[in-house]
């Protein structure tokens, strides 16, 4: 039996395939980020989940893709964890950005991920090319949850947020000034507490009263400012970005697709594939290209 795993820093999708790819398990447990979450944490994290208690001695493979391993020292720490608990399993850990291609495309094509944390790729139909390092959610991230989570807390201590959104806002969270420094600079996970906030745009936008421009026009201005930076930096630093599809995975990505669409336009872009989920991208390649 293989294990595969799709995981961002909020939430980690589990599924075991039997020799025939057929799913027997299907799960989730909190993100499991090994460069923002530590050892211990991610060990309890993951035998928290009792269906996978069942069979950490019966998986023979697990494949993790997860954010955070991209780079040696953190996708070592999780291997030690994943290998002390499923005993008898070969263990292979890899950045999410090689799960989002697998889940989107087998052809040449950019590949973006638009959650909690924001990255990108090139895909040249063999290899993946991943020129830029990620500095993760304080340097870089743009358009991700957590960077529009971090603007919105801003524009609302800034009081450049709508006053309706702000009364809405405020009822929703502990807008606290010590409650959020101590979520920031306390807490673990400060990542997933910014990208938190991000959800407010789109519960608000789905709700919204119709008609209220100045509120339309926040959150148009808002999410376009975002997009258009992760553009910018994240898909025209590769010189095919103009000759190939760009896909994307992540909920940010899944909500904000018609600004996507709009901003590709103006930067002369051929969008590809959305998809929110891409463990079920995953189990498809899976089928098509491991097992067979």
């Amino acid at each position: 039996m293989i294990l595969i795993t799709d995981s961002g820093s909020t939430k980690c999708d589990w599924i075991l395939l039997d020799e025939k790819g057929e799913v027997i398990l299907k799960t989730r447990t909190p993100g499991l980020n090994p460069a923002v979450t530590p050892e211990e944490e991610l060990k309890n994290r993951i035998v928290a989940n009792e269906a996978l208690q069942v069979v950490f001695s019966k998986v023979l493979q697990v494949d993790f893709y997860g954010a955070g391993c991209g780079t040696a020292q953190p996708s070592a720490l999780l291997s030690k964890v994943l290998a002390s608990l499923f005993m008898n399993a070969e263990i292979t850990v890899s950045e999410d950005t090689m799960a989002a291609v697998y889940a989107t495309t087998i052809e040449p094509g950019i590949v973006c991920i638009l959650g909690t944390g924001s990255n990108s790729c090139y895909f040249d139909g063999n290899t993946i090319h991943s020129p830029i390092a990620s500095l993760g959610y304080i340097l870089m991230d743009e358009a991700s949850g957590n960077y529009f989570g971090k603007r919105l807390l801003r524009d609302y201590f800034y009081k450049k947020m709508p006053e309706q959104l702000a009364k809405s806002f405020e009822a929703k969270f502990n807008l606290n000034a010590d409650e959020i420094k101590l979520n920031l600079y306390k807490k673990p996970n400060a990542n997933m507490y910014l990208a938190s906030f991000a959800e407010f745009i789109f519960h608000e936008e789905k709700n919204r009263p119709y008609g209220i421009v100045e509120i339309n026009d926040y959150f148009y201005a808002l999410l376009s400012e975002g997009i258009n930076s992760f553009i910018e930096n994240h898909i025209l630093c590769f010189k095919e970005a103009q000759h190939v599809p760009i896909h994307f995975v992540g909920s940010i990505a899944h909500f904000s697709q018609d600004i996507i669409r709009d901003c590709f336009k103006q930067h002369h872009l051929v969008l590809g594939n959305i998809i929110r989920r891409p463990i079920d991208g995953l189990i498809k390649y899976y089928r098509q290209h491991k097992l067979n």
